[in-house]
């Protein structure tokens, strides 16, 4: 058994999810503080991708990052390099269908936080930024690593829009949901088989670090 799919799904979900971490904390933070009117407007244009189909998700991803469309041919005649058909590809469609996942839920959890926390650290002598890292993150810190895992596991199963900019090449930009689909196509319903299994194992995983985080967030919360 190859197991080139599953290697590849962990390191394109791993690096979409440090991406999608990262993005969407800052996209939270800010929007967080924006007038509610501005605030619903930008939150429906980063949600949007939760709710389009994924085919709908990689053919926009090819409108933009094929090899004959704007960023796709700028980005190969200077550097040569291909954004589409290439393993890495499906990460960018990793970064855009989990994003909002990490988004929502991190907006969540800065929205329920006590801004007056921030307040005591700053009449304390303390910057914003210092209280946003040693006092908001960690305050909203099981949010944030929930928000984390689900854009995780969101990622490691995508196949619509990895299927359409990455394509399926054994050994190359092979994904376990993309291996799943060819060998059903061409009948190894034995090998499928064997892949689902794994690929249903590592979400239990995913699902059980969900329900340690929500039972330490709900434990923490009584005993305050």
């Amino acid at each position: 058994m190859d197991w080139y799919p599953l290697i590849n799904s962990l390191r394109i979900a791993a690096v979409a999810t440090v991406v999608v971490y990262f993005a969407g904390i800052g996209a939270a933070q800010l929007i967080a503080r924006l007038p509610r009117t501005v605030k619903a407007l930008l939150d429906v244009v980063l949600t949007l991708p939760l709710v389009l189909p994924p085919t709908v998700v990689g053919y926009l991803l090819l409108l933009v990052l094929g090899p004959r469309r704007p960023v796709g041919a700028w980005v190969l005649e200077t550097f040569g390099i291909k954004l589409t058909m290439t393993w890495y590809s499906a990460i960018f469609a990793c970064i855009i269908v989990a994003f909002p996942l990490m988004y929502r839920t991190a907006r969540g959890a800065f929205e329920a936080y006590d801004d007056t926390l921030t307040d005591a650290a700053q009449t304390l002598g303390k910057s914003r930024t210092w209280a946003f890292w040693h006092v908001q993150m960690p305050s909203c810190a099981q949010g944030i690593l929930a928000g984390a895992v689900l854009a995780f596991a969101r990622a490691l199963g995508e196949y619509g829009a990895t299927a359409m900019i990455a394509g399926y090449t054994p050994g190359q930009t092979a994904t376990v949901s993309t291996t799943v689909y060819q060998l059903w196509r061409t009948g190894d319903d034995m090998l499928a088989l064997k892949w689902v299994l794994v690929n249903m194992a590592i979400s239990a995983v995913v699902l059980l670090a969900m329900n340690w985080l929500e039972g330490r967030a709900c434990t923490q919360g009584g005993t305050k």
